[in-house]
Order: structure tokens, then C-alpha cells, then sequence
């Protein structure tokens, strides 16, 4: 379903961003089991997740509204091939700085953020649509070494909303990525979680609305897409 082309003013810190609804995509970032489960990575690296359930919730509450409305969506799952082909050795800066990798190299037989695995694999809550794409990215940011920023340019996307995790790694990351390649950018900040303590999460908000781009709440921002949706988009996202 095409969105309508009319102008919007989405419900953002530190100002409302003006936008075009047809030129607004939704970007989902790496809501898988590995950053949000018990027996992920990220609770098996020792970061607390207790904070996920309410925003994968508001996550998902963003994604369907997002959907009745009518916004393109794209969804980005971090990982690499079995091979590890795209990780890169001993002389690449990843080998030394991704945690997964690291554990990986201390618990031999461990399989995380590797594709076709349960580490990898998106939450349920949170599972791609038969027609929105899926942008497998080996790296932090959704831009680097992807099809991203292609495919948004394509359908004339200007505007993005990211929901996803975690606040202070990937999003931040995506987010920064996304101003520099002439994006506005818009962080649902409580449907992300940060990697780290609190302040960390209070940093990454403050970067982007000072710096890089703009923050909203899920609760406005559900309120703001519905208001967007026609009669009976929800059923034509649904089944498309």
C-alpha cells in the first residue's frame, strides 16, 4: 500500500520534523534473539537485558502502526555466514572489538549472531512481512557494506524512523550514518535498548537530538502513524 504524498509533522525532540508521508520509511534495527533473549549474546556477554520485554512491545507497537499506515519498512539482522568469512581476521579492527567474536574465540562450538542460528533469528514479536525487506548486515551500522541506502534512494525515501537495538551501538550508529548521507533521522528512543548502563542511553539521546537527528516516544509516534493510516490498512499491510 503507497503511503499518501502529503506533508507531516512528526511528533519529535528537540523540534517536530516536517517530512512527506510517501518518503518516510520505518527501519528496524537487529531485534533478534542474540541482543534481546535470555541465553542470547548479549546475556551471555553479562549486559543486562532485563529491560527488554516493554521494548520489544513498543517496538512492535511502532512496526504495526508503521504498517497501517502504510510506511515502506525495512528490517536489519546483524551477523555473518557460518564461515565468518565476512568477520575478517586478526588484522581487522572487528576481529578485536565484536563481542560475539570474542566469545565466540573463548567458547569454542559457540554459535552467536551466525546466520540460519536462534541467536541470529529475529524475535517474534518482531518478524518481517513476506514483502519488507531484510538487510543482513555484518557490521554496526545498517549502511555499511549493505543495499540500505540503495533501496531507500529508490523509493524516494527521505525520512527515517529507527526503532531497534541497541540505543548506544547499532541505532546510534545508523543514525549518525543516516545524517551524514543527507537523511533526517528519528530515534523512537523508548522502543530501543541501550548495551551498558543507563547513562549510555541518556548519551545516545542526547547526540542525536543535539547532533545527528531528531527523538520521539513510541506512544506519540503510534498515535502520529495511526492518525496516517487509511480505512483498511492494516488488512492490506497484513496480507501484501
Amino acid at each position: 500500500m503507497a503511503t499518501q504524498a502529503r506533508a507531516i509533522t512528526l511528533p519529535t525532540l528537540p523540534e517536530p520534523l516536517e517530512a512527506c508521508a510517501s518518503q518516510t520509511a520505518l527501519v528496524v534495527i537487529d531485534m533478534q534473539n542474540g541482543y534481546l533473549s535470555p541465553g542470547g549474546y548479549l546475556d551471555l556477554a553479562g549486559f543486562d537485558i532485563s529491560g527488554t520485554p516493554p521494548v520489544i512491545e513498543r517496538a512492535a507497537k511502532v512496526l504495526q502502526a508503521a504498517r497501517r499506515a502504510g510506511l515502506m519498512v525495512v528490517h536489519a539482522q546483524n551477523g555473518w555466514s557460518p564461515s565468518l568469512a565476512e568477520a575478517g581476521p586478526r588484522r581487522s579492527p572487528m576481529w578485536h572489538k565484536s563481542n560475539p567474536l570474542k566469545y565466540m574465540r573463548a567458547h569454542p562450538g559457540s554459535q552467536l549472531l551466525i546466520r540460519g542460528t536462534w541467536d541470529h533469528a529475529i524475535v517474534e514479536a518482531l518478524q518481517p512481512l513476506p514483502h519488507e525487506p531484510v538487510v543482513h548486515k555484518p557490521r554496526y551500522s545498517a549502511f555499511a557494506g549493505t543495499n540500505l541506502e540503495m533501496m531507500l534512494r529508490a523509493h524516494g525515501i527521505t525520512t527515517l524512523v529507527f526503532v531497534g537495538v541497541n540505543t548506544n551501538v547499532c541505532v546510534e550508529t545508523a543514525v549518525r550514518d543516516a545524517f551524514h548521507r543527507e537523511f533526517f533521522a528519528v530515534m523512537v528512543a523508548d522502543a530501543t535498548l541501550q548495551a551498558g548502563p543507563p547513562s549510555v542511553y541518556e548519551s545516545s539521546v542526547f547526540n542525536i537530538e543535539k547532533f545527528f537527528g531528531w527523538t520521539a516516544s513510541a506512544a506519540d509516534m503510534v498515535t502520529f502513524l495511526d492518525g496516517l493510516a487509511m480505512p483498511g490498512a492494516d488488512t492490506v499491510a497484513s496480507s501484501s
